[in-house]
């Protein structure tokens, strides 16, 4: 069961190129997301999703309205979302197993369906650009050929990647969009930035440079964020990384150094800061082996309700 543009099956034997050209109407909706501006979304409301991550959740989410994630340059944020059950994911993905990636975004959405043959299911893919050594192009390549291997029908709506998420300045290519939010009660989704991305940035990008699996962070049954528990050997070189220049830590810790965000290498130092403090999480951050549990309170922000300490 195919993935769909308008009831057809795309043909994934052509190129991109000739796959945005066979339906103009992607290429349109392409252009309008990228000249919306960012919005700055605050933390009230919000799930802030990072790299290798993923939520779902649904319209009856007391807590959570928001899923959000950015700082993609070569990576593809992925939304895909039943439109009979409401049900939402978002993830961030960027090429690590993006077969066994989508196939887990999938049975998440789908847990949440219970009526047969209600609704459909759609998917949005944004991120990446016309970079140097092609990762982006490599990465749509791989969630389109992804989702067509599925055996439920799923339909592509939105498409602004690579090529139709590219701009050039002096010879040097960027994304135009680093980042998205879907609204979970109105399916709206809108390019974004985020002032807050906790909680524990630190320690969920620690899982990330790693080398984590895709993980998934909320229970939108209890309506918590559930952090780990995370279990990591102590990171390779960490401190020749931390003694080196900025430069260098662009250029050997990103895949695309120069379309990277400002704040790219303060972020890099701060999760290696806290991989040097956490060698062993198993003894200083997971010692009863339970995750750390987060639910909004009355403010709407996250606030622990279990488990280990930082």
């Amino acid at each position: 069961m195919p993935l769909l543009v308008n009831g057809e099956r795309i043909d994934l034997t052509r190129p991109t190129g000739d796959v945005i050209r066979a339906y103009p109407h992607l290429e349109e909706k392409a252009k309008l997301l990228r000249s919306q501006p960012a919005q700055v979304v605050e933390p009230k409301g919000l799930l802030y999703v990072q790299q290798r991550e993923f939520a779902v959740t649904t319209p009856k989410d007391g807590s959570v309205s928001i899923l959000g994630s950015d700082d993609a340059t070569t990576c593809h944020i992925v939304v895909l979302r039943d439109t009979g059950s409401g049900a939402t994911c978002l993830t961030h993905c960027d090429g690590s197993d993006t077969e066994a990636e989508v196939s887990l975004i999938m049975s998440s959405v789908k847990s949440f369906s219970s009526t047969a043959g209600y609704g459909r299911l759609e998917v949005h893919l944004v991120g990446g650009f016309n970079d140097d050594r092609q990762l982006s192009q490599k990465l749509t390549n791989q969630l389109l050929r992804a989702f067509d291997l599925q055996p439920d029908d799923v339909n592509l709506v939105t498409f602004c990647v690579t090529e139709l998420n590219d701009r050039e300045e002096k010879d040097i290519h960027f994304p135009i969009i680093y980042g998205i939010a879907v609204n979970v009660k109105t399916a709206e989704i809108f390019p974004a930035t985020f002032p807050e991305k906790g909680p524990d940035e630190d320690l969920r990008s620690a899982h990330v440079l790693t080398g984590a699996p895709l993980t998934n962070i909320y229970d939108a049954k209890m309506e918590q964020l559930r952090i780990g528990p995370y279990f990591w050997t102590p990171f390779p070189h960490v401190d020749f990384w931390l003694e080196q220049d900025d430069d260098q830590i662009l250029q050997n810790l990103s895949t695309s150094p120069l379309a990277e965000p400002p704040h790219f290498v303060s972020h890099i130092r701060s999760t290696l800061t806290f991989l040097k403090e956490h060698p062993y999480p198993s003894h200083s951050l997971f010692p009863d082996r339970k995750p750390r549990v987060y639910k909004k309170n009355e403010e709407g922000l996250w606030e622990q309700v279990c488990s280990g300490k930082i």
